[in-house]
């Protein structure tokens, strides 16, 4: 049978690697590295380190594979989404069917965590054969974030919500909450609120050397935070960020 384990890597800093992610690290016969193209070719370089740090199995191969790209701008974004996860399924079957003979363990060094906003556990259900999926969880970027502030996430006794810049941006403010945590936001969907009572804590490249984290009151820091967000992303070809915002009232 093959097994697929999903490991969850952490937000760029191998010191946030867990023991159990070591463990079914070397414990793969085969490990698969996609590469996002040369804007993103970071993400690749970091998973390399990773197992140039930690890889002791010297039977365990490695075997990279160019991920399908998803076009933005889809008129359906849920069919878009579909059948993107289909064909980054179909880059995966490919890669092991190349690899191994119908049956072993595979690895996937997955960002943050597989269980959140990540697609690799939807993407790996779509599998022909079905493996049997593992998962060993990671740190993730809502944790980097409050770590890096130094921010407790939720305050005394109320809950908060965990939402897409597209998301805010189409619905504005949650209802019933007062601590809103977005990612996967595209550009800066802050920039739709009512700046009003609004307080942000963002940060980008989380756990990485170009960690750069801001904060304060959203309607005096929001412009200086967008420049440095356009800044960064000319620079790098590439952008990972994320921000919590809570409402003072």
């Amino acid at each position: 049978m093959l097994t697929l384990s999903l490991i969850g890597i952490g937000c760029g800093d191998p010191g946030q690697l867990t023991r159990a992610a070591v463990q079914a690290i070397n414990a793969a016969d085969l490990i698969l590295i996609p590469r996002k193209g040369t804007a993103k070719s970071d993400l690749a370089d970091l998973r390399r380190t990773i197992c140039a740090d930690v890889l002791t199995n010297q039977t365990t191969r490695i075997a990279e594979f160019d991920l399908p790209v998803r076009y933005a701008g889809e008129a359906d974004y849920h069919k878009g989404v579909d059948d993107w996860h289909d064909a980054v399924a179909a880059a995966w079957s490919q890669t092991i069917a190349s690899q191994l003979e119908g049956e072993g363990k595979v690895a996937l060094l997955i960002w943050g965590d597989p269980s959140l906003y990540d697609s690799s556990l939807r993407i790996a259900r779509r599998l022909d054969p079905l493996p049997r999926i593992d998962v060993v969880p990671g740190i993730t970027s809502i944790q980097a974030l409050c770590a890096a502030h130094a921010l407790p996430l939720n305050d005394i006794g109320e809950p908060f919500l965990v939402t897409t810049g597209r998301r805010l941006r189409e619905g504005g403010w949650p209802q019933g909450v007062d601590t809103v945590v977005v990612m996967l936001d595209g550009g800066t969907a802050f920039q739709s609120l009512d700046p009003a009572g609004l307080h942000i804590w963002w940060g980008a490249y989380l756990g990485m050397p170009d960690q750069t984290v801001m904060s304060g009151v959203l309607a005096e820091i929001g412009p200086h935070i967008v420049a440095a967000r356009q800044d960064a992303r000319e620079r790098h070809g590439w952008i990972m960020d994320s921000y919590i915002l809570k409402r003072r009232l």
